[in-house]
């Protein structure tokens, strides 16, 4: 079993699904894994492959809602050899792609599922307090038992027991209608109460606080959102922007599709970027021009096979970002764009 599935399959399963029609979060659950990553898809690939089974449409490529039919392997036809042919493919891929195909969750986030700490409702101030203090929180809840909720300790609810000088109950130190919602519960709607309180208590189905979400842990989730996306744009930028310069209108329609062949280098998408630099493709005469354009761009010192595979990569990437896949990019995939990124920086 490969690292980080949790569950396999037995060939007889996986024979069962041919010809069925399934989600692609049904496909992933038989894995026992939510999430599409390098490790993944290369695992559930090959495990399909094993068996003479593949998925139509290529279930890395779709939202997590859509459906893929489940098929003989020798029934999926192979790419074209003509360049433009992928890249509309890409290009429809990515439309039905690039907004969320399902609701975000609040549950989608870390923080509501890692377990929150807490006090009981016997407990003392200084026993919160000092929890506050040597977690570095803003408020804890007050629990009994798994899912009695009594109220949450903030710093301002205990500055305020002393402001009246109440008895140093917890009772009077904590605000008792603090703000809840079930996992399942929509993010964005949700945001307004983040905001508003600066926390919001998650629970599961059965009552059981099984996190906190504050401002920093959403404010931290669109930065590791937002963050490649930008990254993506200003690498498409300088490939545009380098590439546009040194090739000719005929170098760029040799990569389009017959009927689209504009010659305009912002009609490509990076599966053209990568065809017209790329001396390894099947086509020979995209080879051959590959060669020239390459020539054309003028890096003597860039080794053309590393930078085309790392294009090659960034290609993939983007395209598992458009998805909207609850988890972020891992810090490898994170990595790689930077390298790249700052590669290009040298040459544009």
């Amino acid at each position: 079993m490969s690292a980080g599935m949790s569950h396999t399959p037995s060939e007889e399963q996986l024979r069962e699904l041919r010809g069925k029609l399934i989600p692609v979060s049904e496909l992933l659950a038989l894995f026992g894994t939510r999430v599409r990553n390098d490790q993944s898809v290369l695992f559930i690939t090959q495990t399909l492959k094993d068996v003479g089974l593949s998925t139509i449409p290529y279930f890395a490529h779709c939202s997590l809602r859509a459906d893929v039919q489940i098929v003989p392997e020798e029934s999926v036809a192979p790419p074209e050899p003509d360049g433009g042919e992928d890249e509309e493919a890409e290009q429809d891929a990515l439309s039905r792609g690039t907004l969320p195909q399902h609701s975000f969750r609040i549950g989608d986030l870390p923080a509501a599922r890692n377990g929150v700490d807490s006090v009981p409702s016997t407990a003392q101030v200084k026993t919160a307090t000092h929890l506050m203090l040597v977690k570095n929180y803003s408020q804890v809840p007050v629990i009994d038992g798994l899912s009695t909720l009594r109220g949450v300790v903030t710093w301002s609810s205990v500055a305020r027991m002393y402001e009246r000088n109440e008895d140093t109950a917890l009772a009077n130190a904590m605000v008792e209608d603090p703000p809840t919602a079930d996992v399942h519960g929509d993010f964005f709607s949700l945001l307004p109460m983040i905001s508003e309180y600066g926390y919001l208590l998650v629970r599961d189905m059965s009552g059981r606080i099984t996190g906190i979400v504050t401002a920093a842990d959403v404010t931290e989730r669109f930065e590791a959102t937002a963050w490649p996306f930008f990254v993506i744009g200003e690498i498409e930028f300088r490939l545009r922007k380098c590439l546009g310069a040194a090739l000719e209108p005929d170098a760029i329609r040799a990569v389009q599709r017959r009927n689209k062949q504009t010659g305009q280098i912002t009609d490509l998408m990076f599966n053209g970027y990568v065809k017209l630099l790329d001396g390894h493709q099947e086509n020979p005469t995209l080879c051959q021009k590959a060669d020239q354009n390459w020539q054309a761009l003028g890096w003597s010192l860039a080794d053309r096979v590393q930078f085309v595979r790392q294009l090659d990569r960034v290609r993939e990437i983007r395209n598992m970002i458009a998805h909207f896949d609850p988890e972020p990019l891992s810090q490898k995939l994170c990595q790689e764009l930077r390298q790249f990124l700052g590669l290009l920086r040298l040459y544009t």
